[in-house]
């Protein structure tokens, strides 16, 4: 699979180190580099592009501003970031990227970097019936999850999953066998909406938990394993009848 790349960043230097790196790797092909954001997001618009390596600190258009008004759909280009600057990593997690890497970069952490959007786009255009076809993250089919953990999409066996947890913009997903929690960019009322309804259920303004991981319940809380969960107000009614089923 041959991926259309763009090289962005108004340094001339490294404009030309990064298309060096994009010409030398065989699953790369550069149609073009620019040194103005501006420029980029016209060719971005009449151009097929699957994947850009875009500077952040840059005049009239810098590359935050960029993605965040470049398309939307799951056909949009894919970003790495390349950046002199570990202060926008939060940013770039934030606008979907990829991977962020910080200048001066060598080939080795390029290559890297580039595979995993290899690996992501590969990963979009296998068929249904060799594995979940994957529009964007947070998508699922009935058995796995693909999330966003830092720079790059991570499936999860939803028979993993224990319960999930809402921090503002993030969620945090414990997973049996595990201690560490996975942290993902994204809201805890779009993942809801991802899940089957008959494996997860939203018990609190903050929490879904797996339904066959619960070990107790009451009206009130439930427990999964030695964490006790408190039903929220507005879900009572829901979980009272899941839980009159067992009743």
């Amino acid at each position: 699979m041959i991926l259309n790349c763009i090289a962005v960043d108004d340094e001339p230097l490294a404009l030309g180190l990064v298309s060096k790196f994009i010409e030398q790797t065989p699953f790369l092909n550069l149609v073009g580099k620019y040194a103005s954001a501006v420029d980029a997001l016209k060719a971005i618009h009449t151009q097929k592009i699957d994947l850009i390596f875009l500077d952040i600190q840059m005049p009239d258009l810098n590359g935050i501003e960029l993605a965040r008004v470049q398309n939307k759909g799951a056909d949009k280009p894919r970003i790495i970031f390349t950046t002199a600057y570990n202060q926008f990593a939060i940013e770039g997690y934030k606008v979907d990227a990829l991977d962020y890497l910080l200048k001066p970069f060598n080939y080795e952490e390029f290559l890297r970097a580039a595979q995993k959007a290899l690996n992501y786009a590969e990963l979009l255009n296998k068929p249904a019936t060799q594995a979940v076809v994957v529009n964007e993250p947070g998508h699922t089919d009935n058995n796995y999850l693909f999330l966003k953990v830092e720079y790059q999409l991570v499936r999860i066996a939803l028979d993993d999953i224990l319960y999930i947890e809402g921090l503002k913009d993030y969620v945090k997903v414990y997973l049996k066998n595990t201690e560490k929690a996975i942290l993902s960019l994204t809201s805890l009322k779009a993942l809801e909406e991802k899940l089957p309804p008959k494996r997860f259920m939203r018990v609190h303004r903050s929490f879904i938990v797996s339904l066959d991981k619960i070990t107790t319940m009451t009206k009130n809380s439930v427990h999964i394993g030695k964490r006790t969960i408190t039903i929220g107000d507005q879900y009572k009614d829901a979980f009272a009848q899941f839980v009159g089923k067992w009743s």
